[in-house]
């Protein structure tokens, strides 16, 4: 955290040059409102570019717009500024615009305001501050949190605490372009899924045909319609004391929150749990050797989020979750989990209080998949490198994420 030297205000980490100490002043003293005000209905053949929540939201440019088509004022935007949201400030939407496009125009859901004697940057951070958070939501008033709203002088009653602006614009900066870095794996991220989805669907047959849309090369014969139950079988898992948990050697017992665990994003490698050969004997347990396996809740709420994972060595399995073990000369186990991602368990869910199936209607579920294992292998690899880029590309997201928040609390006081 930031230390406080009796009245000197002083952060953990600067960079080399800067020793004087900073000052908390109010937002108002150093930024002002950009107060001029359009009605594009006076204008209606008039295009604008409308900064949006949106837009916001989905980290779209803004949208052009006619004047016509927009039913209230809007605020022009015509220099550098900052876009704060007064809706729901716990969800911290502040929109830095450094450079605005011609005849720019923002919705009455934003506050803008600008500065000529601080840098928008560090101003954007500190705004988001966990600090002012909770004074603009103690501020704040509507019936319900997501619609509780703050007025422009509650936001500009912020009390900023600010050193010199040299060093606002340096740590402006390190922010900025840690930010580019985290939208920027967001934005590769998001693309690798939806390819994955796409992939998913026109790699597989659907509809009743047995040949899917795209193939690799050199495959044309027709898939086969097989039951899950010819390719493999499926076993609850079994009743695990608490007494028993929190082993650190052995073989791994898997729970339905070892899918939550970091590295466990598409292979159960880590478990929370493991038991010895003693404990094994002593419960006589039988432990899954029947591996390649897909592992999946099958009870309660975990059952609707339709979650799978492939688990590669041998493991036992508690009474809240199934597995569903590959035979190896009809699955290829990569091939194998892709083919578990189309599936819908959910659609076994039995009416009732509680959301779950049984092992029979799993192994009762008819599937598509081609004869070939060559086709099977291709398959199989091409989605295990695009979980592989995926997954690479969600690492960085959670490490620079974390550096931000660790920044974030180390350089401002």
């Amino acid at each position: 955290m930031a230390e406080q030297h009796g009245k000197t205000l002083v952060p953990q980490i600067r960079f080399a040059g800067f020793t004087d100490p900073w000052e908390q002043r109010k937002l108002s003293s150093t930024c002002e409102q950009l107060s001029r005000t359009i009605n594009p209905l006076e204008t209606p053949n008039e295009e604008f570019t409308e900064y949006s929540m949106p837009a916001f939201d989905n980290n779209e440019t803004a949208e052009t717009v006619i004047g016509n088509s927009m039913n209230s004022l809007r605020k022009i935007v015509d220099r550098p500024c900052l876009l704060v949201n007064k809706l729901n400030v716990r969800k911290k939407r502040i929109w830095h615009v450094p450079r605005p496009e011609a005849n720019a125009v923002c919705s009455s859901e934003f506050v803008p305001f600008s500065s000529h004697s601080s840098d928008l940057s560090f101003i954007k951070i500190s705004l988001l501050s966990e600090r002012i958070t909770a004074y603009l939501e103690s501020c704040s008033s509507g019936s319900s949190n997501s619609q509780k709203r703050v007025t422009p002088e509650i936001i500009m009653s912020s009390e900023i605490i600010a050193p010199s602006l040299a060093e606002q614009r340096r740590i402006g900066a390190f922010f900025d372009r840690l930010d580019s870095l985290i939208t920027l794996h967001q934005r590769k991220y998001d693309k690798l899924c939806v390819l994955k989805k796409s992939m998913l669907d026109k790699m597989f047959p659907k509809g009743g045909s047995l040949y899917p849309e795209i193939r690799f090369a050199g495959f044309t014969d027709p898939w086969e319609q097989r039951k899950l139950g010819e390719l493999g079988f499926a076993q609850s898992g079994i009743g695990f004391p608490d007494a028993e948990q929190g082993g650190s050697e052995g073989i791994p017992f898997f729970k339905v929150s070892d899918m939550n665990t970091p590295g466990n994003e598409r292979e159960l490698v880590i478990s929370n749990n493991y038991v010895t050969a003693d404990q094994i004997a002593r419960m006589s347990w039988h432990p899954i050797c029947q591996v390649p396996a897909i592992f999946f809740a099958k009870v309660g709420a975990a059952v609707l989020l339709n979650r799978k994972r492939l688990v590669n060595e041998p493991f036992l399995l508690d009474n809240n979750t199934m597995a569903f073990s590959m035979d190896p000369n009809r699955l290829d186990s990569q091939f194998g989990q892709s083919l578990f991602e189309r599936i819908d368990l959910t659609s076994l869910v039995q009416v009732g209080a509680l959301p779950s199936y049984n092992a029979s209607d799993v192994e009762d579920m008819a599937v598509s998949l081609p004869d070939h294992m060559d086709e099977q292998r291709r398959i199989g690899a091409f989605f295990d490198h695009l979980d592989s880029l995926i997954t690479l590309h969600q690492r960085k997201l959670e490490l620079l994420r974390n550096i931000k928040k660790s920044m974030l609390d180390k350089m401002f006081v």
